[in-house]
């Protein structure tokens, strides 16, 4: 998907797959207590609740509660790579629904003054001035795309080296301690260890955070994988060790991985499930269609405890959501609302994705969705729009960003209120 790190095709996915689909995915072994390396209570201040249980699919609504406030769920999750919704202002974004957002760690590491500034500024929270909660990631996603492709290409089995400016290549080395990697901002050499990921996000000071893992690419072989799902669990340990040692407010949520691999996948679910983990991110590649992302999900949820939330990690367009709520998936991270955005991009309830700059808006005098709250759709027409987009006015981003931001928080609403009404 675009923005995260599902190799998933869009396309592929269709709405009909809603209904029914996703039959025991909230069946998970376990409840929702700790299990095992002498567990102990989820952090203070932090609890997830399943209001209703689907009696037709494992879909279910739910309630996370952190130290910063409460999720609806399902629920979408915006990215802000650089503690930043790009061209949104945060009030403006909450004001249109939203509750929570991912930041980057590894971007905010290699920030002036690295996450050792935002602890000086006592926390994410008040650095960006933002009430609402938060989750980290631990930088392995970003160090891993080092090495590979995009997304699309990578599928299609094209190679990359990403050199820097140098023409070295940014990550240089893995092994059993972590990853050695180049800054993309200066070519400085930083080693990144499951301890330095954890610390980096204990100074960061999110309500969600994740352990550092592997990540490799879609074409991998079958010994590879196994390979590499037994260092994400030891790092995922480690990490896990890392966090308990001073815990503060924070939960982390295990990641499971294993690519299309049907035994992998359960051996992650499984393994981690054992762990004294405070919920369970589905990461790694999902597939490239809808079968093999169906398919990751039959195998890894009905393994995960019922009792603690699921997070799916780098999809969030809407037939991805679509498709996997039936199986007990809660929160949805994305960028690729806010990228389509500033692309000229409106995502509308009727009408699919209507791109702005095409000559049959420019005398359009209604909003972008009449249904849609949103200040953009409140105050602009569709005229007006498509002339910024061709006065190249950047204003623009920002008022589809918001728009595309309001759309999937109204879409996230209306699946829960389907599941609490029992019509999913």
């Amino acid at each position: 998907m675009p923005g995260g790190r599902a190799l998933l095709g869009r396309a592929l996915l269709g709405r009909a797959l809603l209904a029914g689909r996703g039959r025991g995915g909230g069946r998970g072994r376990g409840g929702g207590g700790p299990r095992g390396l002498g567990a102990g209570e989820p952090p203070r201040g932090f609890r997830f609740e399943v209001e209703r249980a689907s009696a037709r699919s494992g879909a279910r609504a739910g309630r996370l509660v952190t130290p910063h406030g409460e999720v609806s769920t399902p629920g979408f999750v915006a990215v802000g790579t650089n503690a930043a919704l790009k061209a949104v202002d945060l009030d403006a974004a909450a004001a249109c629904g939203q509750q929570l957002m991912f930041v980057n760690t590894l971007h905010m590491m290699l920030a002036p003054g690295g996450a050792g500034a935002v602890a000086r500024a006592g926390g994410l929270h008040r650095f960006m001035a933002r009430s609402g909660p938060l989750i980290t990631d631990s930088g392995g996603f970003q160090v891993f795309s080092m090495a590979h492709a995009s997304v699309h290409d990578e599928l299609k089995r094209k190679r990359s080296s990403r050199p820097d400016k140098k023409g070295a290549r940014l990550l240089l080395r893995v092994d059993e301690e972590g990853a050695l990697f180049r800054s993309y901002r200066d070519g400085s050499l930083l080693h990144l260890t499951p301890e330095a990921s954890i610390a980096a996000q204990k100074d960061l000071g999110a309500d969600i955070i994740l352990p550092l893992d592997e990540l490799p690419p879609y074409h991998t072989s079958e010994l590879d994988l196994e390979q590499s799902v037994g260092r994400s669990h030891r790092w995922e340990a480690r990490s896990l060790a890392a966090h308990r040692a001073d815990p503060r407010l924070q939960a982390m949520y295990g990641i499971v991985h294993g690519g299309i691999s049907e035994r992998l996948r359960r051996h992650s679910a499984q393994h981690l499930a054992r762990m004294p983990f405070d919920g369970f991110a589905i990461g790694g590649s999902i597939g490239k269609g809808v079968e093999e992302l169906l398919n990751v999900l039959r195998w890894v949820c009905p393994e995960l405890p019922s009792g603690l939330p699921r997070h799916l990690l780098g999809v969030a367009d809407e037939p991805g959501i679509l498709a996997a709520v039936p199986f007990g998936v809660d929160t949805f991270d994305s960028a690729f609302p806010t990228q389509l955005g500033r692309h000229g991009t409106a995502l509308t309830r009727r009408e699919g994705r209507l791109r702005i700059k095409q000559r049959r808006h420019a005398e359009q005098l209604e909003p972008l969705d009449p249904e849609c709250p949103c200040p953009t759709c409140t105050r602009y027409s569709r005229a007006y729009l498509h002339h910024l987009y061709k006065a190249k006015e950047p204003v623009l981003w920002t008022h589809l960003s918001l728009h595309n931001i309001q759309h999937m928080n109204l879409m996230m609403a209306r699946i829960r209120q389907g599941i609490l009404d029992g019509k999913i």
